[in-house]
């Protein structure tokens, strides 16, 4: 099949499975429609041992999709851009500080607090894996997704304190979990011996602040071209080429294209751009543009994600390794990010429980499974991908269906 028809194919599942879940689920639409399609692939399977025709054509689509490279190199700035965008700018100034401390300081701690438990536990269930190659599957687990907690805090009331928080550090750890996973990926390849602390650095530096320069950068031009002019279809079109001129750049000069992504986003989503360079009828058109191309693409994200499951190997010690798992991503979520919020909660005032509502709500989604994919198989990418989809599934189902208890539950009783 070409692209056209396997695109094709995963818009009218995904138009299929959004209808049922609106009908009759009514489930967030993130959760509902991975739901319906691991449901649906299940299905599939079972039906293999009658009629294999359906199997082996669903198994032979998804096979055809390179999974990291649709989602890392095509999808995922369009959303995180569109995120941004729609995130509350203010109240995110506001925030800057808690926001970019657990985005980057608490990214790394958990990076190393899942890599050195990873480890240990491995050893224990008897498989020999390298320190470095658990650090890898630490830097790509500790994200928190943004796509997935966008799509599931909509329909949660949260107190704005936390919710800014949670969808700020989710929109730039998004980027820093990239940088740290290619960083540790880099090591890997290299060795330890030839890789020098200052190399390190420099590579992060430069994807990092390099990414936000050129955002910052693209934002304003766009902002300038904007301004200039009073039309809407061609707004939306400076948006349009701002996401995909931007993406282009970012990967040619070798910064990271989310964080630029993320932070022109900012730019143009806040108030004083809106005010200065849309008009009432432009800032409409824009905003209903975007939202249907993030609704669209997380639609077949999450489809796709589902039906990942056909081409994974659950082998009984992976899953086994993947429960555990689940169990130490959550410790080291919360640990990473219970210093920083007291350290915080001096300036600013968040409610009870904000650690055990964070924790809770780290989902991780996608991207940890692109990620997962990209791990050559001498660095026991079977392993990881299993342990990565079982993880990203039970953020999804099982803790982004309970995040609304949880936070009902703790907050405070007026």
């Amino acid at each position: 099949m070409n692209y056209f028809e396997i695109a094709s194919i995963l818009v009218m599942l995904s138009a299929v499975f959004g209808y049922i879940n609106e009908k009759y689920l009514k489930l967030p639409t993130t959760i509902g429609l991975m739901l319906i399609a691991i449901i649906f692939t299940l299905i599939t399977i079972v039906s293999s041992y009658v009629n294999p025709v359906l199997f082996d054509q669903q198994r032979q689509l998804i096979s055809q999709i390179d999974f990291s490279v649709v989602l890392l190199d095509m999808m995922l700035s369009f959303m995180l851009f569109a995120g941004a965008m729609h995130t509350n700018f203010e109240q995110l100034k506001i925030q800057r500080r808690p926001v970019l401390g657990f985005a980057f300081i608490g990214t790394l701690i958990s990076t190393f607090l899942v890599g050195g438990l990873i480890y240990l536990a491995l050893y224990l269930l008897g498989h020999k894996v390298d320190f470095i190659y658990t650090l890898l599957f630490g830097a790509l687990i500790s994200p928190t997704d943004p796509i997935a907690v966008l799509g599931i805090l909509k329909k949660i009331g949260i107190d704005k304190k936390v919710e800014t928080v949670i969808v700020g550090e989710s929109l730039f750890n998004d980027g820093v979990g990239v940088v740290i996973f290619l960083t540790i990926f880099k090591i890997a390849r290299k060795g330890m011996d030839s890789f020098e602390i200052t190399e390190v650095l420099k590579l992060f530096g430069i994807e990092v602040l390099g990414g936000v320069a050129l955002g910052l950068l693209l934002g304003w031009l766009a902002y300038k071209m904007m301004k200039d002019i009073d039309n809407f279809d061609a707004e939306v079109m400076v948006t349009l080429a701002l996401v995909m001129g931007g993406t282009l750049i970012a990967h040619k000069i070798h910064v990271s294209a989310p964080l630029t992504m993320v932070t022109a986003g900012l730019v143009i989503g806040n108030d004083t751009v809106r005010n200065n360079a849309m008009s009432e009828i432009t800032e409409a058109y824009v905003d209903k543009f975007w939202e249907l191309i993030d609704v669209l693409l997380n639609t077949v994200l999450f489809v796709m994600i589902g039906m990942e499951l056909l081409v994974i190997s659950f082998e009984m010690d992976y899953v086994i390794a993947g429960l555990i798992a689940i169990i130490i991503v959550l410790i080291s979520r919360y640990l990473s990010i219970k210093p920083l919020l007291a350290y915080f909660e001096r300036k600013i005032k968040f409610i009870p429980k904000t650690d055990l509502i964070m924790t809770w709500g780290g989902l991780r989604g996608g991207i940890s499974i692109a990620l997962a994919l990209t791990i050559p198989k001498d660095m026991h990418r079977d392993l990881f991908l299993v342990m990565t989809y079982m993880i990203v599934v039970f953020s999804i189902l099982v803790q982004g269906l309970t995040l609304s208890k949880l936070i009902n539950r703790v907050k405070p009783k007026a």
